[in-house]
């Protein structure tokens, strides 16, 4: 498939998810390019679509690598959900990672910033901040 092709009914698409945590706790959030549906919001995954014959691991890396610069083989996965609305296959993953937390390298046309949050700062963000349910489960777990 070809990004932006419809998908063919009875089929879905793989998407890998990943939540960042530093070692010292804080989570990493980053901000949507305004140019983006959803410009401006942040976000606490960073992730995207798999590549024809790629595996939800993998994907997580590449992307995770992509969009923040951040090279890492140690991730948890912590979910799997179908959205059928969406034909779409989601793997979730948790990211540790002990880098130096100004390292961080912003993808071009994906995100314009980020910043580092505690559990509790990310658990007092707005709701309509964060992109999904499911992230939001996952932040009221984190207590």
């Amino acid at each position: 498939m070809v990004r932006g092709e419809k998908i063919p009914k009875g089929l879905y698409h793989l998407v890998s998810e990943i939540i960042v945590r530093h070692q010292d706790g804080m989570y990493l959030l980053t901000q949507r390019d305004e140019r983006k549906n959803f410009g401006g919001m942040w976000e606490a995954t960073v992730g995207g679509s798999a590549l024809k014959g790629e595996s939800p691991l993998d994907c997580a890396k590449r992307e995770l690598y992509e969009e923040t610069g951040i090279s890492s083989e140690d991730f948890i996965e912590v979910g799997r959900i179908l959205h059928k609305d969406y034909q779409t296959y989601y793997v979730e993953y948790l990211c540790l990672t002990n880098i130096d937390k100004t390292d961080i390298v912003l993808q071009d046309g994906e995100t314009s910033a980020f910043k580092w949050l505690t559990s509790d700062e990310l658990r007092q963000m707005p709701r309509d901040e964060l992109t999904t349910q499911r992230i939001q489960n996952f932040i009221e777990d984190l207590r």
